[in-house]
């Protein structure tokens, strides 16, 4: 596979970045301590490097309903302005990917699928929009995506922006976007603001031509004290969303999956009018009670001790697998070892004792519920 590269790759490199691959991306894991990284986003801000990820306009007087048909969402009953968390299925109900998408226009949506499926969820979008008066148009090799993320994440966007905007970013709302001129060479630059993330924190995820991606990373840069933000990498980004409990696609969704057993089945609207692919095989998963009565259901797990439980690891009751870890790693913020994992339903309540086999010794963990981690607001 040939390596890529975001265009803000040699950013990272004069800030001394340590490069993991991820989806066939290039991407930085961490520039000095993944740890201080972590703390830098739960105490004051963090600039994220996320143009690995993809972004796919669809478009067209019938756009809401080929969306309607292609994700598991009802995405027609968004406002424009508005964004929603949804998941794209296979015919069997399985997970080919969870995404967010925005709608910036009645007939106009804007999708961002995970780096690695970015090119999978194009074409299957592109195929579902047959029959439909859309255009499917993949944009994703022409965008990056900064993030600014933590407490102070509002006050550094605000820098950038004009005054006379700045009520546009105060009232933006959670899972909401606007279109605002930044401050960049000194020039407004008219960027996508989206209030979403990944962090468990308030924060900034900032859509921007390729071209002008390294001259918004540096202006952050520049406007910040010291102290107040910090780059981070995809070690930090793991561990902040492993505390506020957002699954990874790849551990906690997949293909074998269902969204029952994910706990996300309310993301799934078996009420909408007409058909969504996957739609028949969901209802007969949710009929047979997947994740509330039968099959497995993704759990916190809480250590009791001071190991921690890593992906792949089974999971104990009485020396009986009855489980397995998808995400797991010391939490820097609780200072304990904590997991995510699906474990038979029977196992799923909080209050559980269970354990995890960490090649060959056993340590106690308990079901808690999830996330782990929430701001104080």
């Amino acid at each position: 596979m040939t390596e890529k590269y975001t265009a803000l790759y040699d950013e990272h490199k004069k800030l001394g970045a340590s490069f993991t691959d991820f989806g066939g991306w290039q991407m930085p894991l961490k520039y000095e301590s993944e740890l201080a990284e972590h703390h830098a986003v739960r105490k004051t801000a963090g600039l994220f490097d996320l143009s690995h990820m993809g972004e796919v306009w669809v478009t067209g007087p019938e756009a809401a309903a080929c969306l309607d048909y292609a994700l598991v969402g009802k995405i027609s009953a968004m406002p424009v302005g508005k964004a929603k968390y949804s998941l794209i299925c296979n015919a069997d109900g399985g997970i080919i990917d969870d995404l967010i998408t925005y709608r910036r226009a009645e007939d106009r949506y804007l999708v961002v699928p995970n780096a690695g499926n970015a090119a999978v969820v194009a074409a299957a979008l592109q195929e579902r929009a047959a029959g439909f008066d859309a255009t499917v148009a993949d944009a994703s090799a022409g965008t990056s995506l900064v993030a600014v993320q933590g407490p102070k994440a509002q006050e550094l966007v605000l820098r950038l922006v004009p005054a006379a905007r700045h009520a546009d970013v105060t009232n933006l709302k959670y899972y909401a976007a606007v279109e605002v001129p930044f401050l960049v060479n000194g020039a407004g630059l008219e960027l996508l603001l989206a209030r979403t993330g990944y962090t468990g924190e308030d924060g900034f995820e900032i859509f921007v031509a390729n071209q002008d991606a390294p001259a918004l990373w540096q202006a952050f840069i520049a406007i910040a004290d010291d102290g107040e933000l910090t780059p981070a990498g995809l070690a930090a980004r793991d561990s902040l969303r492993l505390e506020a409990g957002m699954p990874l696609y790849g551990n906690e969704l997949s293909l074998q999956g269902d969204p029952f057993a994910a706990g996300l089945g309310a993301v799934v609207a078996l009420s909408k009018e007409g058909d969504f692919v996957g739609k028949a095989a969901l209802a007969a998963k949710k009929e047979a009670g997947a994740g509330s009565t039968s099959g497995r259901h993704l759990v916190g797990l809480k250590g009791q001790g001071r190991r921690a439980g890593r992906a792949h690891y089974p999971i104990l009751k009485d020396g009986v697998t009855v489980g397995e870890v998808t995400s797991g790693q010391p939490s820097p913020t609780l200072g304990y070892p904590i997991a995510m994992a699906y474990v038979d339903v029977e196992y799923s309540a909080p209050g559980t004792a269970l354990d995890i086999d960490l090649r060959g010794k056993v340590e106690p963990f308990e079901v808690v519920d999830l996330p782990f981690y929430k701001r104080a607001k």
